[in-house]
């Protein structure tokens, strides 16, 4: 009874999040910033001593990494492809719902895990101040290596190793806290006017609100919770940043009256990069659960367990929400099991196949960031 009972806790931890183990004996993280990063830094006018802010989007499966400059305003260093997130768009609401979280989360020195078994980590500090004034539940929510997530965000292990060097310099230098922007998508006109109908949208206006200040001024916006909201800098929108907002709502607008559709993208279980995508459907699998692929250089490398590869294989499935006489929008976002049975069924439309990224987020561009 007693081991049935231990088994049914250390499964149900699993779940709960990506849970880890410290590992000892290796060096890992210790190892240099790559030379090539280095000569980057140097051309954007920054050095590894300077502070550092992350964004994360999980639609486009990227994390940029920005560099602060003399000048006091972050300058973009680089993105990183997502080899693996879990859940939907949205936040996480709960204890094992797979959600990897969206909001303004602050990293510290104490979240750092130089010993992970998930090759490197840090844990982004959910949940904070707003998770908890909603009630939110759930714990050890990271960024690491490898390609497998229960509501992280999984780098592949070159990849981690390059931004734990950079975040761990950082921390050398005397910042004492790193802020991680999480977002379900870019926060562009296009992207609002087709998720106009989602169940966040509310929310993630929120969040565009810090993403608009930090897009106009180049400084981290000041976080705060007031109302059960997020509130920036005070609550004292700045002027760019209420011009840029009036902007975008008049573009929302105007691709909404053109015939832009509300959609809702449904996901098997998260995604990832396409670049990842285009490589697994490329190769062959090496071990269950796990994938060798090719790099442009045609070297072998493992990107290691992939979770649940299954859900990734045909992508998200585009929804086209029905708007009925009323106004209102035939709700799809409902499970398979509940959805209600409707006359006029929402249109699945395949998301067409990505097409080749321009620059830093070209496939090649993206296996460079890897390497």
């Amino acid at each position: 009874m007693l081991r049935k009972l231990s088994l049914c806790v250390v499964l149900a931890l699993a779940l709960s999040a990506c849970q880890e183990a410290k590992l000892g004996g290796s060096n890992r993280h210790l190892a240099p910033i790559p030379p090539a990063t280095v000569a980057l830094m140097t051309s954007k006018g920054v050095s590894a001593s300077d502070p550092i802010l992350m964004r994360s989007y999980k639609k486009e499966a990227e994390v940029e990494l920005w560099k602060k400059a003399a000048d006091g305003k972050y300058v973009h260093l680089k993105t990183y492809p997502i080899c693996r997130w879990s859940g939907q768009l949205g936040p996480k609401l709960r204890e094992g719902d797979r959600q990897a979280p969206e909001g303004f989360y602050d990293v510290t020195p104490g979240a750092m895990n130089p010993n992970s078994s998930l090759y490197l980590s840090f844990n982004l500090g959910y949940p904070n101040e707003y998770d908890r004034e909603h009630g939110r539940t759930g714990a050890h929510i990271m960024v690491h290596g490898q390609c497998s997530s229960r509501g992280c965000y999984a780098m592949t292990d070159e990849a981690m190793s390059e931004v734990y060097a950079l975040t761990r310099e950082a921390f050398a230098s005397g910042q004492r806290s790193i802020q991680f922007q999480s977002f379900p998508f870019r926060m562009t006109p296009e992207n609002l006017a087709k998720h106009r109908r989602d169940p966040h949208i509310a929310f993630w206006r929120n969040l565009k609100e810090g993403s608009d200040e930090f897009d106009v001024s180049g400084e981290a916006p000041r976080v705060s919770v007031a109302g059960g909201k997020y509130v920036f800098n005070g609550g004292q929108a700045s002027a760019a940043a209420a011009s840029k907002r009036a902007q975008d709502d008049r573009q929302v607008a105007e691709l909404v009256a053109k015939g832009t559709p509300a959609i809702r993208l449904a996901y098997e279980d998260g995604g990832q990069h396409p670049v990842f995508r285009e490589l697994l459907n490329g190769s062959s699998a090496a071990g269950e659960g796990s994938f060798a692929v090719l790099d442009a250089r045609g070297s072998r490398s493992k990107l290691g367990e992939v979770s649940r590869p299954d859900a990734l294989a045909s992508g998200p499935r585009e929804i086209v929400l029905n708007i009925e006489p009323s106004g209102r929008a035939k709700s799809s976002s409902a499970s398979r099991a509940q959805a209600p049975v409707q006359a006029v069924p929402p249109r699945i439309l395949p998301l067409p196949r990505p097409a080749a990224l321009a620059d830093a987020r070209s496939r090649d561009g993206a296996l460079r960031a890897l390497r």
